[in-house]
């Protein structure tokens, strides 16, 4: 009896595009992903757990900003989506792309819990011959670890009866210059075969796709990026602090410095970091170290500066205010922009979640202004919906800026508002009202 080639079977469907494509997990990184293999004629079948998120796609609407329904829609019309909450549909898939988050927890350690519970429902419905890759961002080993070494001891065999890599999402979340497709695919597998069937699967999405030697390289690609970022960021927001107490404006001596145009990559300060990346991904990296008892202090001390910094906006609203005789107790503070980077919805580790509750504790009156940002949860659960557009300026104490949304009036809230702090360098020259982070 002839042995079946599950792998030659594989690379003929995808070749075909007739592969059927399975997205575990519908938000900021899934969605996308199954979205461009619809879009290239592949049958996506996308899971998650969360029915209401499951209906809406059903219905073409889209809960991602950057995914119009209109393609949703299309999806839908030609046959080519469907999403449900039943991974038993996941039998009919070739390919299956896991995409749940990988929070840390409250002592900052990674959570693996979405990892660990997708791996275990997959295990009674996943078909021999599947390629099987992780997206969601982890610590170096997590594919061997949680995925390879747990089918190899249900018997099966990695390279032939199922194919596993790792591939990290680079998701830009509202990025107008790159499309999804434009940014290069990384992807590694445990084996030739399992790497040369990862790239074969993203190169009907993606422009260019980048193979790594191993799933670890992969996985410390993404780390190492966001990493880099981290600590550069933290690098200029102690400068801000610097130039703060000698009195010079930092983002005057950005854009000079910026100006050779070799051995210097400008980064900016800011009210701290948010998203899903930059605040999380090096702690991955700081704890797998400490696995080996290697202690990055870099990565701490990063950690550090940019976590302080929504305090330090604070500390600067308290030390304006007083210019004027007022305390931050009391006074009607106006905060503008609460999702972490300008024209996005998204307010995943937002610093402005941090600034939030630092005046409420400061006993501040707040309201949060954001266009973007129906609703968020404040740190003891309360639903907080900011108002969409600027009214009775001259009714607020104070105002603060935290993103640079494109579609905000500042020339109204400069001509009035009596006092401002500008976390995002929104007027570049200097006014008496306005305090800005990184200048005197």
């Amino acid at each position: 009896m002839a042995t079946v080639n599950n792998y030659e079977i594989l690379k003929h469907k995808i070749l075909q595009k007739e592969a059927v494509v399975g997205v575990i997990g519908m938000g900021y990184v899934g969605l996308p992903l199954a979205m461009e293999f619809a879009s290239e004629g592949f049958q996506v079948i996308g899971v998650d757990l969360d029915a209401g998120k499951v209906e809406t796609l059903s219905l073409g609407k889209s809960h991602i900003i950057d995914i119009p329904e209109a393609v949703i829609g299309e999806a839908l019309q030609n046959q080519r989506f469907q999403a449900t909450t039943d991974y038993q549909e996941l039998a009919k898939a070739n390919i299956i792309s896991i995409c749940v988050p990988t929070p840390l927890t409250k002592s900052h350690e990674p959570d693996m819990s979405y990892i660990n519970d997708t791996v275990s429902r997959l295990k009674p419905v996943i078909q021999k011959g599947t390629l099987l890759v992780l997206e969601s961002t982890t610590y170096p080993g997590t594919t061997r670890d949680l995925i390879y070494a747990e089918f190899e001891k249900e018997g099966w065999t990695t390279g032939e009866d199922l194919f596993i890599c790792f591939s990290p999402e680079r998701i830009d979340p509202g990025n107008k210059q790159f499309k999804p497709k434009e940014v290069p695919k990384v992807v590694g597998g445990m084996t030739e075969k399992c790497s040369a069937l990862g790239q074969l699967y993203y190169e009907n999405a993606f422009d260019t796709v980048v193979p790594v030697s191993t799933p670890e390289i992969a996985e410390m690609t993404k780390l190492l990026e966001n990493t880099f970022r981290s600590i550069n960021i933290a690098f200029i927001n102690e400068m801000s602090l610097l130039a703060e107490e000698l009195g010079i404006d930092l983002w005057e001596a950005i854009d000079a410095a910026k100006t050779k145009p070799f051995g210097f990559m400008p980064f900016y300060p800011g009210p701290g970091v948010g998203g899903h990346c930059i605040p999380l991904d090096p702690m991955y990296l700081y704890w797998k170290g400490k696995e080996k008892n290697f202690f990055s202090r870099f990565i701490d001390l990063a950690q550090q500066v940019n976590t302080s910094m929504p305090k330090h906006v604070v500390e600067i609203a308290s030390k304006a205010l007083n210019k004027q005789g007022k305390s931050l107790s009391q006074s009607r503070i106006l905060l503008v922009g609460m999702a972490y980077k300008n024209d996005i919805d998204d307010v995943r580790e937002s610093p402005a979640l941090h600034v939030y509750e630092h005046l409420k504790e400061a006993n501040a009156k707040l309201t949060v202004l954001d266009p973007f940002v129906t609703s968020f949860r404040d740190a003891s659960g309360e639903i907080v919906r900011p108002e969409n557009e600027i009214a009775d300026l001259a009714t607020y104490d104070g105002v603060i800026i935290m993103t640079k949304h494109s579609t905000i009036d500042y020339n109204q809230i400069l001509e009035n508002s009596s006092c401002i702090i500008d976390t995002r360098n929104v007027w570049t020259k200097s006014y008496d009202h306005v305090y800005k982070i990184g200048q005197a």
